[in-house]
């Protein structure tokens, strides 16, 4: 039996495609030319502390640790420690490199894709530089500091968390403790560039002042396939003399076929000049990248002198079409839903941090489109390429920050912000994953907007990205915004909500009648039952606002968390377990019922059900029974047998109300109203009588390059092979071989010694909060119990080809063993030219963006001719002008209280949809009238943003609004984490308005049916 969340990593063959190798600004695999490119990755040594003597080239390095990067010297304490808690300190690499035999380079280039946090940098002895933002790609041009045989690399890395600017003594404000895990030392990959004297740049501007090439399309029809592909490169002559050139251009498909050839034509540049050459072509029969079509083209920007090429450099990227108007995002000309992840950048994994081959990145961040998410909004830094690269493969698209922590600080700190903007701008302006910059955490002020979107209009003008902020709602230069998880409409810039459904739940705690019986809480320490449930109705507030339900629209949102991270924790434990999966990315029912809701490009579409939860309880258990379905309705049955109708609710949610365990079959069918069925099923699991463990490799196989690793699945299973679901059983793990044993996490049941193997299974005792936070979750452990009876663990290549044996066993239960084969690579002299990127394939599992409209309006805006009020009349119309930031208020009497708006009657009216001051603690007594006949009266319900009166439609010349009594504040949604902490309602300002006769309005949809 393949288990669901293993399938997630192994997509069918035919919805993927191996890309012709092709690393952004790396020299061309299709095109010769004297440029070459070396992974510079393997065969360093790493030693923690400060030794002034370690830059030297005869330091003697031989007792130092063999590492393979990336690395951090503190990469085993991911979650297995409070961030506030990661070591700091010096640490030192070095390694030493020969040039390729015959080689004789003018340049040498090494690129850095980021060092965490402040780096110096000595080649054979002689201090090359330094870089200090400790999140972006630099590099340096080492060639005077060559020389002919051994050479020396040695890099100090300093990761203390209060790094300053070195010139201004300025802290750099995303160097924060809460936000940004710090997994300190070179801890991104590494890049050896030659070439010759004139030759095209790479993206690395505060250390080299140099942009690389620019590649984009324009003039799309995506109906016909065709668009004008633009190209232009920043190309240094460093020769002696002036030098003619011809700017080449050369697009290959995915099977390295040629579908387009084009040159710029000569240009002349002089003597130690640097200019910017260009081409441009309309280009046919093209496929256009798209949310779940991650299809990429590799181009090859060439320089020719005689006829010659002298210089040839390979860009992968991918063309799409963009639009970000009337409140909407369009891909392809097609309106899509903002739907996904606010995922730490970090994006780690027990044991190892973010140290992990490119196809574990791609394994875990498909994950996110397995459950129909289509966005990924990175916080507070700046991704790794690799996780940007893996986004451009899979079809997901990214919203990218630079540097925040959160705030919009006034100095210096704000200065270091937008450099990190620019250099971040220029290193992934061809990735056509990023559709949005993101200026800061927080919103910020009108001039500090304009500093950011000034940067990118000078180095990605025609890229189809917006730039903006979280909040921004008010903001004339953001071209996109949205409060963290309150509910925000427009017609003019995209908002979506940033951090929606904040709380949290461990995958081990299933429900409140499953052992470890961790009883529901809802401040940071939910079961997997209760958050999934919560999961659907905080989507269910944006989904009713999409496009099509009116001209102000919600363009969607992202739930705060797509694993659990190492960062910000607020429950029990000391890492956060907010993830629609776990820190191992293995699910939670969360997963699966996002998967129900957002399949579709705005409506729901297919037919999915999900029952949460699992059958496996003591005699005599009564409990709600849930279902996720986007049918109609949902019918359950219990062993064959009928027990009627779920309570929907919320869109997508049926309850079942006190059903009674009895052991077989629970089945949930779904009915749609075109007949067609969809359902999910839960049998009974006997008694656990075996391990079973499952290894997932990448496409490579297993690679002995020191970096690669081996997931194994470890279930409990009983004797028809069926997966335990409450079984907690602890395993004990023996590996052999050729590998590193780096394991998983668990939730510690047992106390301070749960991780040792002769306690008591961890289910049988309990661990207080304080104990937890204590806890190193049994990370690096041989010695993890599954959970839900499944754990995953990750077993670590050396750089020794040779056998792995892998042996899970349990008391009482049948052992597993599996073995595996590393496969050696070929490194030489510390220089190879094998990328582990380029064996990943891409995802086209969703196919070419539909060409047809992917919604129909159901309602449209009704034309508002003038407002008039009973108080305050000048400020009217701030009721009705797109605008959440300004409000109309009356006055406090309650004669005074009542707005009317006339309408355009030739549009009939059927609903109003209005954001009320304080529209989470107030209430409201109001009623609707229409000429004067009522049409609504009642209060207002409390909402996160907006609340609708619905009647039937009918043509008016007017609709009226008026408070009919006193308003009063009382929460209306106290058991939802982090809106309770806003106890006096000010995020919804209700602090600025008093309670009484006053009625106050933010926003005025009047809305009819769509004709």
């Amino acid at each position: 039996m393949t288990s669901k969340w293993l399938k997630i990593a192994l997509v069918s063959a035919s919805v993927l495609a191996l890309a012709a190798p092709a690393f952004a600004h790396r020299a061309s695999v299709a095109v010769p030319s004297p440029r070459q490119s070396y992974s510079f990755d393997q065969g360093w040594k790493m030693k923690t502390g400060d030794d002034a003597k370690a830059s030297d080239m005869a330091f003697d390095d031989k007792a130092w640790a063999d590492v393979t990067l990336p690395n951090a010297f503190n990469e085993e304490e991911a979650f297995a420690s409070d961030i506030h808690e990661q070591k700091t300190g010096i640490t030192w690499y070095r390694k030493h490199f020969k040039l390729p035999a015959g080689a004789k380079p003018e340049h040498v280039l090494i690129e850095f894709e980021g060092v965490r946090h402040i780096a110096d940098v000595w080649v054979n002895g002689v201090k090359i530089g330094y870089n200090e933002n400790g999140v972006m790609a630099f590099g340096f041009d080492i060639s005077k500091a060559m020389k002919d045989g051994d050479n020396v690399i040695a890099v100090r890395v300093d990761n203390d968390w209060a790094a300053r600017e070195r010139t201004t003594g300025t802290r750099y404000q995303w160097a924060d403790k809460n936000f940004y895990a710090n997994y300190g030392g070179i801890n991104k990959s590494v890049v050896l560039h030659l070439t010759g004297g004139v030759y095209q740049t790479l993206p690395l501007w505060s250390s080299l002042n140099t942009t690389g090439a620019y590649i984009y399309g324009k003039d799309y029809d995506i109906a016909g396939k065709s668009a004008t592909i633009h190209a232009e490169s920043e190309v240094k002559n460093d020769s002696a003399a002036e030098r003619t050139l011809t700017y080449g251009v050369q697009i290959r498909d995915l099977d390295g076929k040629v579908v387009a050839t084009f040159d710029g034509g000569q240009t002349k540049i002089a003597a130690g000049q640097t200019a910017t050459l260009k081409a441009e072509k309309k280009v046919a029969g093209l496929n256009f990248w798209s949310w779940g079509y991650g299809y990429l083209y590799t181009v090859t920007t060439t320089l020719s002198e005689n006829g010659k090429v002298i210089d040839a450099m390979d860009t992968r990227t991918g063309f799409r079409s963009t639009d970000f108007s009337d409140g909407k995002v369009k891909l392809n000309g097609r309106v899509l839903l903002m739907k996904g992840y606010a995922q730490r950048t970090t994006n780690e994994w027990p044991g190892v941090g973010t140290s992990v081959p490119p196809w574990i990145s791609d394994f875990g961040n498909n994950m996110m489109l397995e459950g129909n998410g289509n966005l990924v909004r990175w916080m507070h830094v700046t991704p790794s390429k690799q996780d940007v690269e893996s986004s451009d493969r899979l079809g997901l698209i990214q919203a990218m920050g630079a540097g925040d922590s959160e705030g919009d600080p006034q100095d210096r700190r704000f200065d270091l912000r937008v450099e990190l903007m620019r250099d971040a701008i220029i290193y992934n302006r061809n990735n056509p994953s990023i559709l949005f910059y993101e200026s800061g955490n927080k919103g910020i002020t009108e001039d500090h907007m304009a500093r950011m979107k000034a940067v990118r209009d000078q180095y990605d003008p025609n890229g189809g990205r917006v730039i903006g902020s979280r909040e921004m709602l008010d903001s004339k230069i953001a071209e996109y915004g949205g409060e963290m998880l309150y509910i925000n409409k427009s017609k003019s810039k995209p908002v979506w909500a940033m951090e929606y459904s904040r709380d949290e739940a461990a995958r081990a705690y299933q429900d409140d009648f499953t052992p470890p019986f961790h009883k529901d809480s809802p401040a940071y320490n939910r079961n997997v039952e209760t958050i999934a449930v919560e999961n659907v109705k905080r989507w269910w507030d944006f989904y009713q606002y999409r496009p099509g339900t009116g001209d102000r629209v919600s363009a969607g949102g992202v739930n705060i968390g797509f694993t659990d991270s190492n960062s910000h924790f607020r429950g029990d434990n000391n890492y956060r377990r907010s993830g629609e999966v776990d820190a191992m990315r293995l699910p939670k029912d969360s997963l699966w019922v996002h998967k129900v809701m957002w399949d579709g490009w705005v409506n729901s579409e297919g037919y999915h059900t999900f029952l949460i939860g699992h059958w496996n309880y003591a005699a005599g258990v009564k409990k709600d029974i849930f279902v996720a379905s986007n049918g109609d309705s949902v019918e359950l049955f219990l062993n064959g047998k009928s027990l009627g109708k779920g309570e929907k609710s919320d869109g997508f949610l049926f309850t079942f109300k006190n059903v009674a365990y009895a052991p077989g079959e629970l089945k949930a069918v779904a009915t749609y109203t075109d007949g067609k069925t969809s359902q999910d099923v839960r049998k009974t699991a006997g008694a656990p009588v075996a391990v079973k463990l499952t290894p997932v490799y990448g496409p490579r196989g297993f690679v002995a390059d020191g970096m690669d690793a081996m997931l194994v699945d470890v279930e409990v299973v009983d004797k028809d092979g069926n997966r335990v679901p409450t079984a907690f059983n602890k395993i004990n793990f023996k590996l052999d071989g050729a590998a590193v044993w780096k394991g998983g996490i668990a939730q510690e049941e047992g106390g301070a010694d749960a991780n040792k193997p002769d306690t008591k299974n961890p289910q049988d005792c309990k661990c207080t909060s304080a104990d937890k936070k204590k806890s190193t979750n049994y990370v690096l452990s041989p010695v993890l119990p599954v959970e839900g009876g499944i754990n995953r663990v990750l077993i670590r290549s050396t750089t020794k080809a040779g056998k792995v044996t892998l042996t899970a066993s349990a008391d009482g239960l049948k052992p597993a063993t599996i073995s595996a084969a590393t496969k050696a690579i070929v490194v030489k002299d510390g220089l190879s030219t094998v990328f582990a990127e380029d064996a990943q394939p891409v995802n086209l599992s969703r196919g070419p963006t539909p060409l047809t409209p992917s919604y129909t309006d159901t309602m449209k805006g009704v034309k508002v001719l003038g407002i008039t009020a009973g108080s305050n009349a000048a400020d009217a119309a701030k009721s009705h002008d797109d605008d959440e930031r300004s409000t109309w208020n009356s006055d406090g009497t309650p004669n005074g209280a009542w707005i009317e708006y006339a309408l355009d009657d030739a549009q009939p009216v059927s609903n109003v949809s209005l954001r009320l001051t304080g529209w989470r603690v107030r209430s409201y007594p109001i009623r609707i009238l229409l000429d004067g006949k009522e049409v609504y009266k009642g209060e207002a319900a409390k909402s996160l943003g907006y609340v609708d009166f619905n009647f039937p439609a009918q043509k008016a010349k007017a609709l009226r609004i008026e408070l009919t009594s006193a308003t009063q504040d009382r929460d209306g949604f106290g058991n939802i984490i982090e809106v309770t902490t806003d106890r006096d309602g000010a995020s919804t300002g209700a602090e600025k308005v008093k309670t009484g006769n006053i009625l106050s309005i933010v926003e005025a949809d009047i809305q009819g049916p769509a004709q």
